[in-house]
């Protein structure tokens, strides 16, 4: 029976890569149907992948820390009983490797290579004290060795001649994206070290490779060459940016942190956005939210939700911040319905869930779907699906103890309300002075889709809400 491969599936819209995070099966093991196989970071989310198929896991397309384009192999399984030997799939899979998936260097005829730590490793022809435990017998060593060209070092002595070709230490694991931007950037892969596991070659050593060979700094220490000292030691690799000191700490720009790095620096390049702030007396939001859990504890409400109800009365009034601008088509697009977005930090960055239609939740549905979305963002559980698509955002960065914040839009929206800690302070009421909970609520907006009289209406309407609730109930 033949093999089934299986491909890295569409994991959400405008996705074309995944970085595999951790492989949770080996080759060799065996895999039941819908069972997860790999766990994988998109610009968007960490996902299970599951497998399709049942049977023996015969090949891995990709280390931990590879990226792999969406539609290529990503792993190969032969049914129970149909599985042939470790070693010979990945004998035949390297015969297929024209389009660059597998293992670059080898030939068909090496014994033990390994495509990931997991499995058998490879015996290493630097170290004589690993010829003893090669399992080829002493007597056909000479045929063995007889078409292998000798190498250009001190003969070896005979017991170390026969177990595996010279070549295959030399051999990399890479995928396309990472030769096409060898070529790209005029690397010799042959010259570089790989800092993935079991040696293998990603962007990031590219790369570095690259400035190096730029610099003139680092051009006196090639990256993947000996060192002056002639122990073969690695330098430390720059990951693509300038030379780095020996204390500092360099972290790859990949996966989520990619993609919000791209996503803000669009919407600095394409949108004109201007912010404007007002302080608003809390005090009697917070004891209408205490008021409403004391009447309803099995349905209690936060201040967010309460937030998100008024941003929503704002909206139905001035519809123009419900939009997106389409540059391509010359026109602006505005929202029949509220895709809600909440900003929430997570370990893995700052992402933005979306409430689909929310503007037809209650109160009480809004406070439920935003605890849930946000503890399952928070534990990366989100497809997806889930963060795209927002029409509007709301920011609530006074849980990290500031006043205000001028944010930057999650592009493509035009609009983002943000609100500051609420903190006790001095506030003229009815003539005297008093202290009042206080928060200073701030909107930045896309000057293309409306002025600032549009965008001081909406932003006096929340603030006049947060002073006196009971407007949202006059507005409904």
């Amino acid at each position: 029976m033949s093999d089934q491969v299986f491909l890295l599936p569409d994991l959400g819209e405008g996705l074309s890569e995944a970085e595999i995070v951790q492989w949770r099966v080996a080759v060799g093991d065996v895999v039941t149907v819908d069972q997860t196989v790999v766990e994988v970071e998109t610009a968007k989310a960490v996902v299970d992948v599951p497998c399709p198929y049942a049977g023996r896991v015969v090949a891995l397309h990709g280390a931990e820390g590879e990226v792999r384009p969406v539609g290529q192999p990503l792993i190969t399984v032969a049914a129970d009983g149909a599985a042939e030997p470790v070693g010979h799939a990945v004998y035949r899979e390297e015969e297929r490797a024209g389009s660059g998936n597998v293992l670059i260097g080898y030939g068909t005829g090496h014994g033990g290579a390994r495509r990931r730590r997991r499995a058998r490793p490879v015996a290493s022809l630097a170290s004589p004290a690993s010829a003893p435990a090669a399992s080829t017998p002493a007597a056909p060593a000479p045929a063995a060795s007889a078409p292998v060209a000798p190498a250009p070092v001190a003969p070896a002595p005979a017991a170390v001649a026969a177990p595996v070709p010279s070549q295959s230490v030399a051999a990399l694991v890479i995928s396309p994206i990472v030769r096409r931007l060898a070529r790209e950037r005029g690397v010799d892969l042959a010259t570089v070290r790989g800092s993935g596991p079991g040696g293998v070659i990603r962007r990031a050593d590219v790369e570095a490779a690259a400035d190096a060979a730029a610099s003139p700094i680092a051009a006196a220490s090639p990256v993947g060459t000996a060192s002056a000292t002639g122990t073969g030691e690695q330098p430390a690799a720059h990951l693509g940016l300038s030379p780095t000191g020996a204390g500092d700490v360099v972290i790859p720009l990949t996966g989520i942190r990619k993609a919000i790095a791209d996503k803000l620096s669009r919407s600095r390049r394409e949108i004109p956005e201007v912010t404007i702030w007002v302080d608003a007396d809390a005090t009697a939001l917070l004891a209408t939210r205490a008021a409403i859990n004391a009447a309803r504890p099995e349905q209690p409400v936060s201040i967010l939700a309460l937030l998100a109800r008024i941003c929503l009365s704002g909206l139905r009034r001035y519809p123009q911040l419900n939009a997106r601008v389409d540059t391509e088509g010359q026109r602006i697009v505005q929202s029949a319905g509220v895709h809600l977005g909440i900003a929430a930090q997570t370990d893995r960055g700052l992402l933005v869930p979306v409430l689909r239609d929310a503007d037809r939740l209650t109160t009480a549905e809004l406070a439920a779907e935003l605890a849930a979305t946000t503890k399952a963002a928070r534990a990366g559980e989100l497809p997806p699906a889930r963060l795209t698509g927002g029409t509007f955002t709301l920011n609530n960065y006074g849980v990290f103890g500031v006043d205000g914040s001028t944010p930057i839009i999650n592009h493509p929206e035009a609009a983002l309300l943000g609100v500051g800690r609420i903190i006790d302070k001095p506030w003229v009421v009815d003539g005297q002075l008093a202290v009042r909970k206080v928060t200073q609520l701030s909107l930045t907006f896309d000057h293309r889709v409306c002025d600032g009289g549009v965008a001081g209406g909406f932003l006096r309407h929340v603030a006049d809400c947060v002073e006196r609730p009971e407007l949202l109930i006059a507005a409904v």
